[in-house]
């Protein structure tokens, strides 16, 4: 039987540890600050989306209250990166990454393709907004890119599509068929887009290439595979 000494010590011990939880639970759902923005390097920046998705597919995702979020970020925002991705509904960036409000800029376009508007908003994002890092998000099965491989065409989508073509001209000696019945080919072309995307990003862009020349920003690809979740850095 416990003794009422041993009952009074580990309940001591629970609320100490409640304490712990709540405390650290509130640390990390925290909404960046210019201070805390200031510190990240862009290494911790990536570390954070890193950590972020082994929460998501870990099913291990943080409790956050949104509406704190919202009246803590009203004055201001610090977020520490930009993902460019696709409007694909299976790869939200904020849910992919276990991001808040305040967290991430996210720019989406079918494709995840880079035009000059996706780098102004970059240069936007960085430059002026302080963040630290830009990922070129691709993913699996994406329709953009089965659209670019064979050739589709509707409307204003047929000039967009054209923007991936450079993506799969560069995989002309890749082995089998060339068609989006193909899934490797797909996933090569998608992950040559995400590539050549963030390649764009650097060099075209001399707001953007100071700033990696200076340490002050990386910009990398990456892509998402929609059947797990799981995001995949191409460093």
């Amino acid at each position: 039987m416990l003794s009422r000494r041993h009952f009074c010590c580990g309940s001591a011990v629970a609320a100490s540890l409640l304490t712990f939880d709540r405390a650290f639970a509130a640390d990390q759902c925290a909404a960046l600050t210019s201070e805390r923005q200031a510190v990240l390097s862009p290494d911790d920046a990536l570390e954070k989306l890193k950590a972020g998705n082994e929460r998501f597919v870990s099913r291990n995702m943080r409790n956050c209250d949104l509406v704190d979020q919202v009246r803590a970020t009203a004055g201001g925002q610090f977020p520490s990166a930009i993902v460019i991705g696709c409007i694909d509904s299976r790869v939200p960036p904020e849910l992919v990454f276990d991001r808040r409000i305040g967290d991430l800029f996210s720019a989406r376009i079918a494709g995840n393709i880079v035009n000059d508007d996706i780098v102004g908003s970059s240069e936007f994002a960085t430059k002026l907004a302080g963040a630290k890092l830009i990922v070129v998000l691709g993913h699996s099965e994406c329709g953009a890119i089965k659209g670019a491989i064979d050739g589709a065409k509707l409307g204003e989508l047929t000039q967009l599509l054209a923007k991936i073509k450079p993506a799969v001209d560069a995989c002309q000696d890749a082995p089998g068929e060339h068609t989006s019945k193909n899934k490797d080919f797909v996933q090569q072309v998608a992950i040559t887009n995400a590539r050549l995307g963030a390649e764009k990003l650097r060099e075209s862009s001399d707001v953007l290439g100071g700033l990696v020349a200076a340490k002050q920003l990386r910009i990398v690809a990456a892509m998402h595979d929609v059947a797990t979740g799981r995001v995949a850095f191409l460093e």
